[in-house]
């Protein structure tokens, strides 16, 4: 399918149960890519900018990441981005007054979370069903361009895309070893070949304590969480002897990933 006819979604939600079932659901269609999940508002206005969505599914109440839906489109239309994407609002707040002033900020269209046929999919379908009228839109302005991101936004966003799949794989923050992961994969994403070494250093731990706790981290995890959401998540070959990644092939795996 050519490359002109994806719709490019920016998924914007802080339920990491819906945040999996829009992916589950993304990941059967063709002519559907997903650029980028988060539940914070201010990395989510780094991913608008560094990817440049067709469309963005935002959820108003922001509970579990950081800001709001509201704070992001205000934040949004400060910014130099040229063409606004298609946005399409998710939520369980019923006030016309929080209505109207999201569409004063240039909401599209939206969706109350408490209506009965509300789900993934049904959001997918009807963003999908408006494809072509998207598109259409985005063709008349053709001025469109990525606004470059600064160093410093650059490796927020980076970070923000690491800690995201480190979520979705549902590795605990009471392991160790996962703060260890997260470094090791913007180093070596950074061209960092002794990634355990520098993060040692940084912790003040030896190598081989770091090393431990981050293979403990991908075995726990390999252990415990759904196979569906690990095979989904995780898509590099593994060896089946040893059914989890080692260290070096979980790291620059992501490292690879968070690249693209």
């Amino acid at each position: 399918m050519e490359k002109e006819k994806t719709l490019n979604i920016l998924l914007v939600e802080d339920d990491p149960d819906e945040c999996r079932e829009f992916i589950k659901y993304i990941d059967t269609f063709e002519d559907v890519n997903l650029v980028g999940v988060t539940n914070n508002a201010d990395k989510a206005l780094l991913d608008c900018k560094a990817n440049l969505p067709d469309v963005i599914i935002l959820d108003l109440e922001l509970h579990k990441g950081g800001g709001n839906g509201i704070s992001f489109l205000a934040e949004m239309n400060k910014s130099k981005i040229s063409i606004k994407p298609y946005v399409l609002i998710t939520t369980n707040n019923i006030s016309h007054a929080t209505h109207s002033q999201v569409r004063q900020l240039g909401a599209d269209f939206i969706m109350l979370k408490s209506q009965s046929d509300y789900s993934a999919a049904s959001v997918m379908e009807f963003i999908r069903s408006l494809k072509t009228v998207i598109h259409e839109t985005k063709k008349k302005n053709s001025s469109f361009s990525k606004e470059p991101l600064s160093p410093s936004e650059l490796k927020k966003h980076l970070s923000a895309k690491v800690v995201n799949e480190i979520n979705l794989l549902g590795i605990s923050p009471k392991m160790i070893g996962r703060q260890y992961l997260i470094d090791a994969i913007m180093l070596v994403s950074n061209g960092k070949k002794k990634h355990v070494r520098e993060i040692a250093q940084r912790y003040g731990k030896s190598d081989a304590s770091v090393e431990r706790a981050m293979q403990h981290a991908i075995n726990h995890t390999w252990r415990n969480a759904d196979i569906d959401d690990l095979q989904n998540f995780y898509t590099a070959r593994i060896n089946s002897d040893k059914g989890v990644p080692t260290l070096n092939e979980f790291v620059y795996y992501y490292a690879d990933k968070i690249a693209d």
